[in-house]
């Protein structure tokens, strides 16, 4: 015991100790039952005080700094930069971002809010979260974790493709800048699926896919991306295997790199030619789009996904905070450097692309001027349509225009027949692009363009490669936290199989057919499961819960209250969205048919293709095994067939639940201390609870109170009927006692605190999960002689005895 505590300063005092049980039952610690045998000395009458320990043992963050550059690298992914410009292009330019904003007001910061309140607040991983709240709705933290599986087997298979890329990139002149020349003796010729394509497209189907036209074609496994995957496993598995110690280091650098890439790449891209006509492009607002329900439904999902609600990681970074962290404002801020980030990006990509379409527009000006010329020399068409300034050797955009108008205009019958294409730089632009569309083969093709252009691919991919590391980290945190704050597993050891395992199971991904089981787990697996467990998480919290009580943790927590807005946001206006988006997404999935674009090698060209039978089955598998857990866990706690968790529950945990108790007002601690004298029976009709809802009413007929017929209270109704309390009988000596667990643990309590007997005669489990109790007119609190005490704090297993007895002696005057 410290020399400066509270104890040994009140050591030498004659008072008696008033204690109430809830404090004396705060500062439980976890025990070895096989080998506990403790020998306590005590003086009685002495007055003692106990205090908690300053340290539970969690793993906490070295700084703030760190735990917001792990959010902030967690929700800035490659959805950022190769998402939200799609998006952003396809749905009005400019007039996109005002619905973004929108909903990210509406649905994103309050819901990232919330997982972030409660992650900190219970001090758990997502599992033990949900438990917390509601027992019965406990398969939303199983649903997310499982979900972050899916998500982590296919999201590293990309990462795997970035380190591929990366390294192909130490070379000069790039590989994918060229079409490769087969030599058949002394005939040389390109290769023709790349003449039909581009150079760019055929590295990427080609030579780092090597992909075969179909789905139901495995065409076995690919060494290279094989490898590059078991590259991404090791360096995820590096990053990880040590929680937030290792994971917390590495997010200095992977989530600020990406921003030094991405202002390099703006400042680059600012000074290439075209780089103001996609950066005018994308900011061209086309309003009409926003009133197109796509829109906002688009905006929705992207907003959510963004900020990686649902996950787990948000939860499970956060449990790693102290308590009195202003999450509020973390919540804050990382939502709108996402949201800045994303625009970044934007800007980064429409410059690029810009400079790209210049590019693709001059070269068409040149090959279509070189067929009019044509048609000139073989009197197809007649000279008197050339305007006379135009120059064939220098041909710009503006004169070819002028020649097209005419030709059109002359040749109007025969126009089709000349086959020219209008080369319209705005139709460029227009090419909507995305995901790996975007980062392997339209942005690499402007990079072979660039000066230096192995600096600035090696720049990129090293970027891609650390976007979707913070990303991995975050899905990691979300598997690993939840498990090892339930199981006393070797974090080391289980995060290695983990990566093991996940490899194994992602050699599915990289076989020649692998990217279009990428493309059925990204359209699959996430999208309505996650969106239906962020549904869960609100209705849970915000109507079971209670969002009224919810606010009054958060008070205590922040030390301030939150604007009344969120309370009306998780109310009210987070779920009606989050209902309409999952409607507009399952009618979605029902009216598009589900397939795949494939890669045609005798066309050089994409088809859609729908998925067979047994690759839908998939499909719609990947949806029902990750939300097979919530009904499966309803279903088993509601019929009492699985504990609601509390047996597994840390030392922080029941310390943060019991300070919550011990803070109460003396009618609340009479919840556990049930009447005055031993044989004073309960008032039939239970006081207020206040820590439950608002002040002034009942937590029985509050509907936003937690009580027993909602969630809690499910695995407590085989309680036996209590009897009366037997005389009492002097206590024996506690000068000198000795404590065998082998003893029963019911007797061996009682006779060394004969006063609870008085009060708990029957031993249970949790009190404060247990049902709400009818409580005497005048409560009072126990006291205890020093020796008492001594022996209560000296020994766990004696607290964890008295801990189980004043359950069962709630759940008993409950029943009677």
């Amino acid at each position: 015991m410290r020399k400066n505590s509270k104890v040994t300063q009140r050591e030498h005092t004659s008072e008696h100790v008033t204690e109430s049980v809830a404090d004396l039952l705060a500062h439980e610690a976890p025990l070895d039952y096989k080998n506990s045998s403790l020998t306590v000395g005590g003086v009685p009458g002495k007055k003692i005080v106990l205090e908690p320990p300053e340290n539970d043992g969690r793993p906490a963050w070295n700084s703030k700094l760190q735990y917001i550059l792990a959010q902030v690298g967690f929700s800035v992914g490659l959805g950022n930069v190769w998402r939200f410009p799609y998006l952003c292009q396809k749905n009005g330019g400019g007039a996109y971002l005002v619905p973004y904003f929108i909903l990210l007001i509406l649905i994103g910061v309050p819901l990232f809010f919330l997982e972030l309140a409660v992650g900190q607040k219970i001090r758990r991983g997502s599992i033990g979260v949900w438990n917390y709240v509601c027992p019965h709705l406990g398969g939303i933290g199983v649903s997310s974790l499982m979900v972050c599986g899916f998500v982590g087997l296919y999201y590293n298979v990309i990462i795997g493709w970035s380190i591929f890329y990366f390294f192909q990139s130490f070379q000069y002149p790039l590989p994918w800048a060229e079409c490769p020349i087969r030599r058949n003796g002394s005939l040389a010729i390109v290769e023709p699926e790349c003449e039909k394509s581009s150079a760019t497209i055929y590295f990427w189907y080609r030579q780092t896919l090597n992909t075969t036209s179909t789905i139901a074609d495995s065409g076995g496994l690919n060494v290279k991306m094989t490898l590059s995957l078991l590259v991404a496993w090791i360096i995820v598995c590096l990053a990880v295997i040590r929680g937030i110690a290792s994971s917390g280091k590495v997010m200095y650098f992977s989530s600020l790199f990406p921003y030094v890439v991405l202002f390099c790449f703006l400042v680059r891209g600012l000074l290439l030619k075209g780089a103001v006509d996609g950066i005018a492009h994308m900011f061209t607002p086309k309003l009409e789009k926003m009133l197109e329900p796509q829109v906002w439904r688009e905006a929705a999902t992207q907003v959510f996904f963004a900020l990686g609600l649902g996950f787990g990681g948000v939860i499970a970074f956060s449990s790693y905070n102290k308590i009195d962290n202003n999450c509020h404002f973390d919540a804050v801020l990382v939502s709108f450097i996402n949201f800045f980030t994303s625009i970044l990006a934007t800007l980064v990509v429409f410059a690029v692309l810009g400079f790209k379409a210049n590019l693709m527009n001059e070269k068409c000006v040149i090959e279509n001027g070189e067929k009019i010329l044509g048609y000139l020399n073989s009197n197809v068409l007649s000279h008197d349509l050339i305007p006379p300034h135009v120059n064939f050797s220098q041909l710009s955009t503006v004169d070819y225009a002028e020649i097209y108008a005419v030709i059109k205009t002359v040749k109007e019958g025969s126009f089709a027949e000349l086959s020219l294409d209008p080369c319209v730089l705005e139709d460029e632009l227009n090419k909507s692009v995305q995901g790996t569309g975007l980062a392997f083969i339209a942005f690499t093709e402007a990079m072979t363009h660039f000066p230096a252009s192995p600096f600035w691919s090696v720049m990129f991919f090293f970027m891609l490669i650390n976007l979707g590391l913070g990303s991995m980290i975050g899905t990691m945190t979300g598997i690993t936290t939840p498990v090892l704050d339930t199981y006393k597993v070797q974090k080391e050891l289980f995060t290695v199989c983990c990566c093991i395992i996940a490899f194994f199971c992602g050699l599915l991904f990289v076989q020649r057919s692998g990217n279009y089981f990428v493309t059925m787990f990204d359209d699959y697996s996430a999208g309505l499961p996650l969106t239906i467990v962020v549904i869960l998480e609100n209705v849970s919290v915000a109507w079971i819960y209670g969002t009224k009580r919810f606010m009054q943790d958060l008070e205590d927590m922040l030390g301030f209250r939150p604007h009344a807005f969120y309370f009306y946001m998780w109310k009210y206006v987070s779920p009606c969205c989050l209902i309409v988006l999952i409607t507009a997404t399952v009618i979605e999935m029902a009216i598009s048919p589900p397939g795949y674009n494939a890669w045609i090698e005798e066309l050089a060209q994409e088809r859609f293709q729908s998925y067979p039978p047994w690759a839908l089955a998939m499909c719609f598998s990947l949806i029902v095994v990750a939300m097979l857990p919530l009904p499966i866990v309803f279903i088993a706690r509601h019929f009492n067939l699985m504990s609601d968790g509390s047996n597994k529950l840390s030392v922080s945990y029941r310390k943060s639940m019991m300070k919550d108790i011990s803070n109460l007002e003396e009618v609340d601690e009479a919840r556990f201390i049930l009447g005055k004298n031993p044989g004073e029976m309960p008032s039939p009709k239970p006081p207020s609870r206040a820590y439950l809802g608002p002040p002034g009413t009942n937590p029985l007929e509050n509907p936003n109170s937690l009580s027993p017929n909602s969630c809690y209270g499910t695995s407590y109704q085989n309680t036996i009927s209590p009897q009366p309390p037997p005389p009492l009988s002097p206590p024996p000596p506690l000068s000198h006692l000795t404590l065998n667990p082998t003893e029963s643990h019911h007797q061996g309590v009682l006779q060394r605190f004969p006063k609870l007997h008085n009060h708990h005669p029957h031993p249970l489990s949790h009190p404060y999960r247990s049902t709400p109790l009818s409580l005497p007119p005048q409560p009072q609190r126990l006291e205890f002689t020093a020796a008492e005490v001594a022996a209560t704090q000296a020994s766990a297993l004696t607290r964890n005895y008295m801990f189980r007895c004043l359950s069962c002696c709630s759940a008993a005057y409950k029943e009677a």
